[in-house]
């Protein structure tokens, strides 16, 4: 057929024919292969078409490792100090030493008394021997301040009754050690090495407070004086007396021995 361009239209009906004859033979190959393939098992099947197969004895085995084997150790006991101790090592007689026996500490001698700084000077005509007194107004309770010095406190009741310083003991000691705290001895005169007695009297009121407060007999010290009545003064005010005590206030005699 003629296109009328030039250039005639190809033909297809060669090729299909060549392509269609060669499916067909293929096709009749396929047939003839199955109809002529042998039957039955080729491999496990019972008659001649078994195979047999044996194995092969020429190759070498390949080697398998060996089991570890656990040897006992002799460089360590694993054994000792875990469930048993071993037993004590024998004390050899020949190392041992006997001790010195060690002697009793001797009392040492007492030692006298140094003469080197004691006080020459005369006492004053009535100065009172130091750890000696007099009848006291009141039964005092005695006690040691600093630097060995002495001191004593006596309280009565006039008027009320009874004994306050076994019934209020503890009253008694506050108002001690209150006092005792604030004698400052420091201000004393350096030139006096001992004073007689001297005697303070007070009275505490009912709200602490301190009343008729003099010196009742004097250390013929002005310095020593001075320092015990200012440690009266500065302990005021007091505790407020018991509120089971009936009286009004109490007189309260207190003493002072000073001595370096």
């Amino acid at each position: 057929m003629n296109t009328g361009l030039g250039s005639p239209e190809p033909r297809l009906g060669g090729p299909l024919a060549v392509s269609a004859g060669m499916h067909a033979g293929l096709a009749v190959v396929a047939l003839v292969s199955v109809f002529f393939a042998p039957k039955g098992n080729a491999w496990a099947g019972v008659g001649g078409g078994a195979v047999s197969i044996t194995a092969v004895g020429s190759l070498p085995g390949v080697p398998l490792p060996r089991p570890t084997v656990v040897t006992d150790s002799r460089v360590a006991d694993p054994t000792k100090g875990l469930y048993k101790s071993e037993p004590p090592p024998k004390a050899d007689a020949r190392d041992a030493t006997k001790l010195t026996e060690f002697e009793k500490e001797k009392k040492l001698a007492p030692t006298k008394r140094s003469k080197l700084l004691e006080d020459k000077t005369e006492p004053p005509p009535n100065a009172v021997p130091y750890g000696q007194t007099g009848t006291p107004t009141l039964p005092y309770t005695q006690f040691s301040m600093s630097n060995g010095n002495q001191g004593g406190i006596g309280v009565s009741t006039p008027g009320a009754g009874g004994d306050f310083g076994t019934r209020y003991s503890w009253y008694v000691e506050a108002v001690q050690r209150r006092i005792s705290g604030n004698w400052l001895q420091s201000t004393i005169d350096p030139a006096v090495r001992f004073a007689p007695r001297v005697v303070v009297q007070f009275e505490i009121s009912r709200d602490g407070s301190a009343r008729s407060v003099r010196i009742m007999q004097s250390s013929n010290n002005p310095s020593v004086d001075r320092s015990a009545l200012r440690a009266v003064q500065d302990s005021v005010p007091f505790q407020p007396l018991p509120g089971d005590y009936s009286g009004s206030y109490v007189s309260v005699e207190f003493w002072f021995e000073f001595h370096r």
